[in-house]
């Protein structure tokens, strides 16, 4: 955009150029008044030129931060719904239920020794036992975080797509997976829509990739998002989370 604005520019000192030398000195200070200001107005057009991609970015890392914590909370949400139950749930409103009600299970383990008998002896054998000494609620690890409204993306009147699945990590062995994201397009709504769309095409460098900002995958076994570290390192040092 810049290259048209400045061969515009260039454009304008050749005709005023040309105006000084077949215009009558008369009409030389209107002249010169129309060309101060289309002079200006391509000053004007070069400055939001260089300062509206640098705007964009500094408005959508606003955005994403946002959307970025609420994913987390989505993503502890699920994790935490696997850690008592064994897989993922696609369904909100029973993960903001077990969130409510649930309680994880606190254990501790210790070594005792048995005695068991082989080939008509008694033996002593060491085994590590597992002993459940009390329960803590899940809401615990969700005080002061909109777990209430999961799947509403911040800044829209747009929810999250969530979805389950079952993949085989290796042969013959099945994992639960999960997967929550939402459109860029959804997220940056309002600003410019050249912009937006080179932001869907990222596929490199510091920044989230893809046209989607999400957490975990349906198709391998992982709870993390593809945004860049970048967004964790600000809230840890921001939160001290």
């Amino acid at each position: 955009m810049i290259i048209p604005i400045v061969g515009a520019v260039i454009v304008t000192v050749l005709l005023a150029i040309v105006i000084v030398k077949f215009i009558p000195k008369k009409l030389h200070p209107l002249v010169s008044i129309v060309l101060i200001g289309a002079a200006v107005f391509m000053g004007w057009k070069i400055y939001t030129s260089i300062m509206e991609p640098i705007n964009f970015n500094i408005e959508k890392k606003k955005r994403y931060a946002k959307v970025i914590d609420q994913l987390k909370v989505i993503r502890d949400a699920e994790n935490a719904y696997k850690r008592v139950n064994g897989k993922y749930i696609a369904n909100a409103d029973s993960l903001v239920q077990f969130i409510d009600t649930a309680k994880f299970a606190i254990t501790q383990s210790r070594d005792t020794v048995i005695t068991v008998k082989e080939s008509g002896l008694d033996l002593e054998k060491e085994i590590r036992v597992v002993d459940t000494i009390g329960y803590e609620p899940v809401i615990n690890s969700f005080q002061n975080r909109n777990y209430k409204n999961l799947l509403d993306v911040p800044g829209t009147n747009v929810k999250f797509t969530l979805g389950t699945a079952i993949v085989e990590k290796v042969a013959g062995l099945k994992a639960p997976t999960f997967e929550a994201k939402v459109k860029k397009s959804v997220i940056l709504e309002g600003m410019n829509p050249h912009l937006i769309r080179q932001e869907e095409e990222t596929i490199q460098g510091d920044e989230v990739r893809g046209e989607h900002i999400s957490v975990g995958s349906l198709e391998e076994v992982k709870d993390s998002g593809n945004w860049p570290p970048f967004y964790d390192e600000n809230k840890k040092g921001s939160n001290n989370e």
